[in-house]
């Protein structure tokens, strides 16, 4: 596959013969490799050195999050840009970055050494050779320890669910490795603090309808001494419940439609039966339960309405956040 996307990207260029990193230095755009790290003193300097010879014209930054090992300083040493969010969480460390770091470029990835720097020159050749605003890389793992099959499998289930929701073919939304454009990082309000920020971007990404593609790389176990900082069940819950949230923001009245079907069912389980008993004796004996069935059908409509509201409000707010967007001018 990854052949496959290196023969596509070389007609950006025809009749060239330079190498994708050779084609990127004469574009002379600024790029900006973002590093987020917590206790990655293993992995980090190869990291670094892997991005600084695959990208030489880019500035490597890494942003310590609240480290209490060597992180910081094995990343200086080894030439990155170090900068600091005490702050625990991937997702204050990647806002922290991108509100601090001014580019034409941003590549994103993981500072534990599992994504394969000599990727980042097609990603971002791809990325500036279509006028692509998001390049997502999904993993190819050969190594069962590299990708635990219950990561694997929570993966399918979350970013299938995303993919039904926003019609969307992406394969792993999760993957840390991203190439992402100005446009994209200065119109993107990044919310989450954790690693649910990875379905956020992509959210964001498909709700704008932005140019974007998808593709594949290797993905390596993690260096000795390293540990992984993911907790399969509290981030995937966690995940689970922005996914809840954004479909709560972005598809109101289908969330709200949903809720108001089960109000009315619930209504019409407790009606039925008071109203049958009143059409057979013209009396109302349970008194209770139809005051209850009747709460309960105030609240499907007041849902319906809230939905209906919500969803004019949301193309509001979807049409600024678009025109902010597209008066983002891509450089270069």
């Amino acid at each position: 596959m990854a052949k496959q996307h290196l023969a596509s990207a070389a007609t950006m260029f025809p009749g060239s013969t330079e190498t994708p990193v050779e084609r990127l230095a004469r574009v002379a755009l600024r790029i900006a490799v973002i590093v987020p790290c917590h206790n990655e003193e293993a992995a980090v300097a190869g990291v670094v050195n892997g991005f600084r010879a695959a990208l030489p014209s880019a500035d490597v930054y890494v942003y310590d999050n609240a480290s209490t090992d060597r992180t910081a300083e094995i990343a200086a040493e080894a030439g990155a840009i170090v900068r600091h969010e005490p702050r625990k969480g991937k997702g204050n460390a990647v806002r922290r970055a991108f509100a601090d770091v001014d580019a034409d470029i941003y590549l994103l990835v993981d500072g534990d050494g599992t994504y394969d720097a000599s990727a980042a020159p097609l990603m971002l050749e791809t990325l500036v050779g279509e006028r692509l605003d998001f390049v997502n890389t999904a993993r190819r793992h050969e190594n069962a320890a590299a990708y635990r099959p219950g990561h694997a499998t929570g993966n399918r289930l979350l970013t299938g669910t995303v993919a039904r929701l926003f019609q969307s073919d992406v394969r792993d939304m999760l993957s840390g490795y991203k190439a992402l454009s100005r446009r994209f990082v200065k119109s993107f309000p990044l919310v989450s603090s954790g690693f649910e920020l990875e379905t956020e971007m992509m959210v964001h990404a498909l709700e704008l309808g932005m140019p974007m593609r998808e593709l594949e790389a290797p993905y390596r176990e993690r260096p000795a001494n390293s540990a992984s900082k993911l907790r399969t069940y509290r981030d995937g819950a966690r995940i689970l419940m922005t996914i809840f949230k954004l479909v709560e923001s972005e598809r109101p009245f289908a969330f709200f439609a949903v809720i108001s079907a089960l109000f009315a069912a619930l209504s019409l389980g407790f009606g039925l039966p008071v109203v049958t008993e009143f059409l057979a004796t013209g009396l109302v004996e349970r008194f209770p339960t139809a005051f209850l069935a009747g709460f309960l059908g105030m609240l499907s409509v007041f849902s319906l309405f809230a939905g209906l509201i919500l969803d004019q409000t949301r193309r509001m707010r979807h049409e600024l956040k678009r025109l902010f967007y597209l008066g983002l001018t891509p450089r270069g």
